[in-house]
């Protein structure tokens, strides 16, 4: 534990505690009285209530359009269902910055429905509301429909045969034990969207604002640290109280069931029923899923001769202090960086949190290794900038400090991967490799590596996916001489010009790709056949 603990401890912790407590300390007074003036004011009062019940709106509308997809992939097998499970998955690993920028060419100025019908949704709560359905589709899908794959369908069949209507045994049998799937799924989504920064800040405009946006702008546009400070915590306090519900979530859900192979559940369709089902899942994706990434691909390509692409190897001086093109190299470097140094301190994690003997404290850690997920990134990008200024720990001119903030994100991932695996490996094998005079290293290197190998690359997958993505602490952080993708594609955005918008659509197309590819090399490293995450 020792490697995670000091890892959390200085590049989590001592950056997130610093910038609060220069938010609360000024001219050498402390000023907790603005928490109450803050509250207070009637605009973040708008804020903390739009930040809420679009979360819940998120939330409710992901569950309705999921579920049924949910059931699709968990009972019928149709041909290639492999494949369109990573093609709903690949907007998860999407950064939010290209979730954005795909709806806005779908339903922004100039987008498809603009050219079509002159309906834009930009700045209009439901192109938020549809971007997060379509960035948390993939969390209901697979969590839940991982946990229906493997129910045993002999307990509903049996309510069948003693008289109950098909919804009431769905209702009676089935649904109870997917409540705490349902249930998990439900507040994983509602977190991603109570947070949400790059989706709000591309397609909400002005006119909306999250805790994460309003924390970015107080931060980096009014310099209120004050403000932000008292922002932050109550975030904190939220994603806290959160993660805490659904830990007790989880914890229902790995000891309650009793589960069955999932290969032996899924039938071809069977009826009217069930093929206008698949039917209407299908469209859905399409419709939901693909036809964004579509039109994104689409705009990017828009003008003659691959102009975006080609503008992309050149400096215009402004925007860039190198051309937008380097931002691949830059991506790609820092996110190996951040793979290892996630998979190094996740791994640790994990290890240490399988070991029966783990103290209450250990056990403890265990959640707040999620905290990085919903903590502000904006306060840990500026955090980093506050706190790491001073030997041995002046990192601002490093190009080491982008990979250390992206590992922050990747290491829950890479924990919640490996655990489960590494709880799997039956205890007697490392007792008897002990017993025949092995090592402690050796037992792990010859028992517990082979077993979670595979989970280790599907891991180190992820932890790469969501690095490269990152950019809520990224953009305080990287240098204008190193941008990453994900804050290349922002700044063009923020550039009026139809050069710059193809630029944007282009690198977040190259983003796409390379995230996509990272995905199908993950579905082919699958730890199980259920597609579960």
């Amino acid at each position: 534990m020792a490697v995670p603990v000091v890892f959390f401890a200085v590049f989590f912790a001592y950056p997130v505690v610093a910038i609060v407590l220069r938010g609360f300390h000024a001219d050498g007074h402390w000023h907790f009285g603005k928490v109450a003036d803050v509250l207070g004011d009637p605009d973040v009062g708008h804020v903390l209530w739009f930040t809420l019940w679009q979360a819940l709106a998120s939330t409710a509308l992901t569950l309705l359009v999921a579920l049924p997809a949910a059931y699709v992939f968990a009972r019928l097998d149709f041909p290639g269902k492999q494949a369109l499970r990573a093609v709903v998955t690949v907007p998860f690993v999407l950064p939010t910055v290209v979730v954005g920028t795909a709806f806005l060419a779908l339903v922004g100025r100039g987008g498809l429905l603009d050219d079509l019908w002159g309906v834009r949704l930009d700045t209009t709560v439901w192109a938020i509301l549809l971007a997060h359905v379509f960035f948390n589709y993939a969390v209901v899908v697979r969590t839940v429909g991982g946990l229906w794959a493997q129910l045993d369908p002999r307990q509903e069949e049996a309510a069948r045969m003693l008289g109950a209507s098909r919804f009431a045994a769905w209702r009676r049998v089935t649904l109870p034990a997917l409540a705490p799937a349902v249930a998990a799924a439900s507040l994983m989504v509602f977190l991603f969207t109570f947070t949400s920064f790059g989706v709000v800040q591309i397609l909400g405009g002005p006119a909306f604002s999250t805790l994460e946006v309003e924390i970015y702008r107080q931060t980096a546009e009014i310099f209120d640290l004050s403000t932000a400070a008292v922002l932050t915590v109550v975030q904190f306090a939220a994603v806290a109280l959160i993660l805490f519900v659904h830990a007790r979530t989880v914890r229902r859900r790995e000891g309650a069931l009793r589960l069955v192979d999932a290969s032996v559940t899924a039938r071809r369709p069977r009826g009217a029923g069930q093929w206008a089902l698949l039917a209407g899942v299908l469209a859905t994706v399409a419709v939901l899923v693909v036809l964004p990434l579509a039109v994104l691909v689409q705009r990017s390509l828009d003008a003659p001769g691959f102009r975006y692409y080609r503008a992309l190897t050149r400096d215009d001086g402004g925007t860039f202090l190198v051309p937008p093109i380097n931002a691949i190299g830059n991506s790609l470097l820092y996110a190996v960086v951040a793979t290892v140094f996630a998979v190094l301190v996740g791994g640790l994690a994990a290890a240490a949190l399988t070991r029966r003997d783990a103290g209450r404290l250990v056990r403890g850690f265990d959640a707040l290794l999620m905290l990085p997920l919903g903590v502000s990134a904006v306060t840990v990008g500026f955090g980093f900038l506050i706190a790491l200024d001073r030997p041995p720990l002046d990192l601002r001119a490093s190009w080491i400090i982008v990979p250390l903030a992206q590992a922050l994100v990747g290491v829950p991932f890479v924990v919640r991967t490996m655990l489960p695996v590494l709880r799997g490996v039956d205890e007697r094998l490392r007792e008897a490799a002990a017993v025949l005079g092995a090592s402690p290293w050796r037992v792990w290197r010859e028992v517990d590596l082979p077993m979670v190998r595979r989970a280790l690359l599907v891991a180190a997958g992820f932890a790469f996916a969501v690095s490269l993505g990152e950019f809520g602490a990224t953009v305080f952080i990287a240098r204008p001489d190193n941008p990453t993708l994900p804050v290349a594609v922002a700044r063009l955005l923020s550039r009026p010009g139809d050069l710059n918008y193809g630029q944007a659509m282009a690198l977040s197309t190259i983003l796409m790709v390379v995230c996509a590819v990272s995905l199908l090399v993950l579905e082919r490293l699958r730890t199980d056949r259920t597609g579960e995450f």
